[in-house]
């Protein structure tokens, strides 16, 4: 099988280091904008790429340029309007031709330049990660590492040797030169000798033709043979590694209105981008419940309509049944996120509140529980109030109220921790 290997720096795209260099100069600029487009995207379009517009005073660079003062001596064309020794006046206001009112307020000339999907969502979730991720066993898990194992003697070209190819050439060559310089040795020893006590003309010349054909064995070894090309070698070995696992439980009950389940999607989203992006082996499990709960998929669990009433209990337990049957917390790093309005109805708030602390939160690395309330300075609700009497370290609790405050908050809930 032909395989073609694209050994260009850049490829198509010619200014590549140049463009990595400018994006990391101006990290701080281009985060705040990636930010301000999250604010305005709808769930599908989270993870595309777009424009981004830096105040052009921010990207300016220093320069050299000569200054006022001293004598100059300038040439300039001659025309019928002056003289020799006149003195030219300054230009006049330019005069608009527009017929609109003039505006007020200052502006700022920009730079604008596009972000692809791949650096949008580097961008994004650059500083973030998993809280409290460990390494855990073995297991079923395929990940390998690729370390050196010495040296083989097939490969590709790149992979060649040259300091270890030319020293078993020079082995090679020492040892049949050895060989071959010993016989001439002894073949002209002999042949010493045989001169000397005047031997037939037939034993000297048998060993003149065997000195000449042990000269020419000796001219024809090569400097470099098949034999001695050596290759690094490299084998694929199993490596521990953090299997984790993020539980994302959302309330679809009747209370929670179009507004509330976009911000609690929204949410979602991002989490699910965050995931995908940064961890290449985390499994997601979707919950959805209103008086019961149910495992779904990626498409159902964000697009699917149902409503219903609202019973928290039944999506804890599900979760907690799923754990003990997929995921042990001693092989796995179990997350859990999730959004509710907050309402619960009778003692469904203090049986869940108390299932979560004796269950859910010893078997979990973190879990977030997001509130979308009705109103910004809405008082807290019962299921709120029952979840605060539980907190623990590992548990977090925030309220997104508005599509502008989700990523401050995602952002805060899986920050990467201090070294």
């Amino acid at each position: 099988m032909n395989s073609l290997i694209d050994r260009r720096l850049n490829g198509r795209n010619k200014s590549a280091a140049n463009r990595e260099r400018f994006m990391q100069r101006y990290k701080a600029q281009i985060r705040q904008a990636v930010q301000g487009m999250i604010r305005n995207r709808s769930i599908r379009d989270m993870d595309r790429g777009g424009d981004v517009e830096l105040p052009a005073r921010d990207i300016s660079e220093p320069s050299f340029q000569h200054g006022s003062g001293g004598d100059r001596e300038i040439v300039v064309p001659g025309n019928r309007e002056f003289a020799r020794g006149d003195t030219i006046d300054r230009p006049r206001q330019g005069q608009g031709s527009g017929s609109g009112e003039p505006g007020q307020g200052e502006g700022v000339d920009a730079f604008t330049f596009t972000l692809s999907r791949a650096e949008f969502l580097n961008v994004l979730f650059d500083d973030l990660a998993l809280p409290h991720l460990i390494r855990t066993d073995l297991g079923d898990v395929t990940q390998r590492k690729w370390q050196r194992a010495g040296y083989t003697t097939t490969g590709s070209p790149s992979t060649l040797s040259v300091t270890r190819t030319l020293k078993s050439s020079l082995a090679r060559r020492m040892a049949f030169g050895m060989s071959a310089r010993g016989e001439i040795e002894t073949i002209e020893a002999d042949l010493a000798t045989a001169r000397r006590d005047e031997a037939d003309a037939e034993t000297i010349q048998a060993l003149e033709h065997a000195l000449e054909r042990c000269h020419r064995r000796l001219s024809t070894i090569p400097f470099l043979d098949d034999l001695d090309l050596r290759y690094r070698n490299r084998v694929a070995v199993p490596v521990p590694m953090a299997r984790a696992v993020m539980f994302c439980l959302m309330d679809v009950s009747g209370s929670m209105d179009e507004r509330k389940k976009d911000l609690a999607k929204r949410f979602f989203t991002l989490l699910y981008l965050f995931l995908s992006r940064k961890y290449e082996h985390v499994d997601l499990v979707f919950i959805r419940h209103t008086d019961d709960a149910q495992e779904v998929d990626e498409e159902t669990f964000f697009h699917d309509p149902k409503s219903g009433g609202t019973i928290v209990m039944s999506a804890l337990e599900l979760m907690h049944q799923i754990v003990q049957a997929r995921y042990p917390p001693a092989s796995w790093n179990v997350y859990a996120a999730q959004a509710s309005d907050g309402d619960s109805f009778g003692a469904d708030a203090v049986k869940s509140a108390r299932f979560l602390a004796d269950k859910l939160l010893p078997a979990t690395r973190y879990f977030a529980y997001i509130e979308v309330p009705d109103a910004r300075e809405a008082r807290k609700t019962s299921l709120w109030s029952e979840y605060e009497h539980k907190a623990q370290a590992h548990f977090a609790m925030r309220r997104i109220h508005d599509a502008s405050e989700i990523f401050a908050v995602f952002h805060d809930l899986f920050k990467k921790e201090p070294a």
